[in-house]
Order: C-alpha cells, then sequence, then structure tokens
C-alpha cells in the first residue's frame, strides 16, 4: 500500500529532469544574450538584468521547456492514475506500455493532451518564480556593492 504513494515517481523524474535543463539553459542565456546586447548598444551595465526582464525570460523559457515535455507529462498522468484491473488483478502497466496505448487511442496528438493549460500555467509561474528569483539575485548583489 505505501508503495502506492511513490507510483508516478519514476516518470516523474524523466519528465522533470529535462523539463529543468531546457528551463533553465533558456532563460540564462537569455538573459546573458540580452544584456550583451543592452551592453553593447546602450552602454548597459554589463550582466545587468531587471527583474521584469527576468520574468519575461522565465516565462518564455517555461512555456518552451513545458510545450517540449507534455508528453512526458501525459504519460506521468496516465500512470499516476491508472487502477489495478480488478477483474484479473493484474498490475498497473508501465510507461511503454501506457505510451502505447495512448499512441494506439489517440496517435501523436494524445501525447500533446493539454498542452495550453500546461503552458499557459507554467509560463505564469515561470514569470512569477524566475522574476522574484532575478529581483532578490539582483537585491542581494547591491548589497555587496
Amino acid at each position: 500500500m505505501i508503495g502506492e504513494l511513490y507510483r508516478g515517481g519514476g516518470i516523474t523524474i524523466m519528465r522533470e529532469i529535462p523539463f529543468t535543463i531546457i528551463q533553465f539553459s533558456l532563460w540564462e542565456y537569455s538573459k546573458a544574450s540580452y544584456s550583451a546586447r543592452q551592453h553593447r548598444e546602450l552602454g548597459r551595465q554589463e550582466g545587468l538584468v531587471t527583474a521584469t526582464e527576468g520574468a519575461i525570460f522565465g516565462s518564455i523559457a517555461g512555456a518552451i521547456a513545458a510545450g517540449f515535455t507534455t508528453p512526458l507529462d501525459v504519460l506521468k498522468t496516465r500512470i499516476m492514475l491508472a487502477r489495478k484491473d480488478s477483474t484479473t488483478g493484474s498490475e498497473r502497466s508501465g510507461t511503454l506500455r501506457v505510451f502505447q496505448e495512448i499512441w494506439a487511442a489517440d496517435g501523436p496528438s494524445g501525447l500533446f493532451r493539454g498542452i495550453v493549460p500546461r503552458v499557459g500555467w507554467i509560463s505564469t509561474g515561470g514569470a512569477i518564480f524566475l522574476g522574484t528569483y532575478q529581483y532578490v539575485s539582483n537585491f542581494l548583489a547591491a548589497d555587496r556593492l
């Protein structure tokens, strides 16, 4: 029974690792590129990124990462919500089997079910969390000067 608490743990990790790599890589790259351009063209302080800019780049990075990892999120959700077959007493299906079931029933579009609310929710969260992080980072850096 305790194992039920961890159902979907493996696929959750499989979703979170690429999501995090995509989101933070895009966020940092966007900030660095924009800051370098602002420094070059406007003479702005090198490396400066405002909290608002960090929030915008966080929102964009989160949206892209969410879009790319939606199929993994669909798999995770299906695995976590699956029930045991009460008539046969068989175990729940694994990741590969669930993937095959989705593909057979809905084709590729089944793997992207819910992409719009997922992208919307995560892009909003990216703006709030990464914008706040940028604000605090800037605030703490100002204290050191």
